[in-house]
């Protein structure tokens, strides 16, 4: 039986597993920066303290829109610390995005760049956020300053395992996006298991190139990493020449695909490079089989791929040790239910397609303030609906074979079209729009978008586009825009999505 003692704060589960030699190195930059544990305890410690101060109670939420560095991560930690549920943002989010989130989370603490502030205190002040400081990418800011003068000491706020620890917003089918709602036991539980299942080990080093706004960056990579009291050597952000510089000291490396299909364009990545090397781990989108299989002959290692998604953190994945088969996601990680069904909601045999719905403790808790979206996610026996279409084969590895159609992958980020279509029928001239994905060797998919014209208008395809990239987020906006006289339509009068993908595919 567990102690009553026991504090099931996320950040008291990942502190119990840190070294003991609190002075060896927990992170460091290719500038040259090193933080030690204590560093990471006494910063956190800090950044809470401040929190506290400013009246913040348990449960209150904290807006984060910052650039990726190791004072971000701290403020992440300072907030499961201090009780708080914390908020990230994607860097790429403009004005319209934010103040969605920001009014609908209602937030106490919004922490932004200082090249944002002019517009996001703004929209933060509107909706009656009550603080708002900066954080830059070069440990400045008014936050830093502000923690500065607090103690370097705080008792980390007693949690229980369905206490909220984070909301991610998801792009939603309708347009309006959903928060996620993650509790310290679901990010607990995942850290856990994928801590035995992919085999950490000590000694691992992490080489961390992904953003920390989202769940493979923030939740994947850094739990997995302080978990198991392994260094992270951190990069602000991707870039393949640094990556293969650093891989001779690194360990572990996470991905996404188009960072794979990157660093096979680099001349340095081969077996030399990744001699050290035990696990590359690619998710967030689908792996290309000839991606696979290319990185194979040149590094001579198979890439392990993994299915998981904002609400349920990692579901399934190919084994560490074992038979990694390329076009699948392996089977369901321990402790998670995977079922696939018919649309009676049937189970389906090997090798027939169904919906994937999931159960376990890694699942999330509903919606944020979205009651009836969260009972039409789930089934009466409590699993969720993905939206994802998949398959077991004869040997229980889950291939995806489609998803929510509509649903567009770029890059490693989810684009629902209806999003964009809204904001694109928006403007000037448009009569209305459709919104695909189409094929792309660095991206997967390409955001495209074909467009029909008010009669007696005429539209200019790179005008719309330049409009679109100060509305919304650079990797939603369509990288090219078809003007056309008229969407395709069925009998019932909706868009034939599939006819204009196969027009456009080349």
């Amino acid at each position: 039986m567990k102690s009553a003692a026991v504090n099931d704060n996320l950040f008291a589960v990942l502190e119990r597993r840190f070294p003991r030699q609190l002075e060896s190195c927990c992170l460091e930059t290719p500038e040259g920066l090193h933080y030690s544990w204590r560093d990471l305890l006494h910063a956190s410690a800090r950044l809470a303290n401040l929190m506290k101060a400013l009246g913040l109670r348990p449960g209150a939420r904290v807006a984060v829109q910052v650039e990726k560095s190791p004072e971000a991560l701290m403020l992440y930690l300072a907030s499961l610390r201090a009780g708080m549920i914390f908020l990230p943002l994607n860097t790429a989010y403009q004005a319209g995005e934010i103040d969605y989130f920001i009014g609908n989370a209602k937030p106490d603490l919004v922490v932004c760049s200082a090249e944002r502030l002019a517009w996001v205190e703004p929209i933060a002040r509107h909706h009656g956020v009550r603080h708002v400081h900066t954080l830059g990418a070069n440990r400045d800011g008014t936050l830093l300053a502000a923690a500065a003068a607090h103690a370097d000491e705080f008792r980390t706020v007693r949690r229980s395992p369905a206490d909220l620890a984070a909301i991610l917003y998801t792009s939603g089918t309708t347009g309006r996006s959903k928060g996620a709602m993650l509790s310290h036991g679901n990010l607990a539980s995942n850290a856990r298991t994928l801590h035995r299942y992919w085999g950490w080990r000590g000694g691992d080093v992490l080489l961390h190139a992904l953003p920390i706004f989202h769940v493979h960056g923030l939740f994947v990579a850094t739990h997995g990493a302080l978990y198991n009291g392994s260094k992270m050597i951190w990069l602000a952000r991707f870039d393949p020449a640094e990556v293969v510089r650093q891989l001779p000291r690194a360990t572990v490396f996470m991905g996404v695909p188009t960072m794979y299909v990157r660093l096979l364009d680099q001349a340095g990545f081969d077996r030399n490079a990744c001699a050290g090397m035990r696990l590359f781990i690619s998710g967030s989108a689908p792996l290309r089989t000839e991606t696979f299989e290319d990185f194979e002959r040149r590094v001579g290692m198979r890439i392990l791929e993994r299915y998981g998604m904002s609400e349920t953190i990692m579901l399934t994945s190919n084994p560490c040790d074992g038979e990694r088969i390329a076009g699948t996601v392996g089977k369901p990680l321990p402790g998670v239910q995977l079922r696939i069904v018919d649309d009676a909601d049937k189970p389906c045999g090997p090798g027939e397609t169904g919906g994937i719905q999931v159960r376990g403790p890694n699942v999330f808790r509903g919606y944020w303030r979205m009651p009836a979206k969260t009972r039409s996610e789930f089934t009466a026996d409590g699993y969720f609906r993905t939206g994802d279409v998949g398959q077991f084969d004869a040997n229980g590895y889950v291939r995806i074979v489609g998803r929510n159609k509509d649903l567009i992958i770029t890059g490693g980020y989810n684009v629902y079209p209806k999003e964009i279509e809204t904001v694109i029928d928006e403007l000037p001239g448009v009569l209305e729009s459709a919104v695909i994905g189409l094929p792309d060797r660095d991206f997967g998919e390409a955001v495209a978008a074909v467009v029909v014209a008010r009669p007696g208008t005429t539209l200019e395809a790179q005008d719309l586009i330049a409009t679109l990239r100060a509305r919304i987020a650079g990797y939603k906006v369509p990288r090219r825009i078809f003007i056309v006289p008229e969407l395709p339509r069925n009998a019932m009068g909706k868009v034939q999505k599939n006819i204009l993908r196969d027009s456009y595919r080349q």
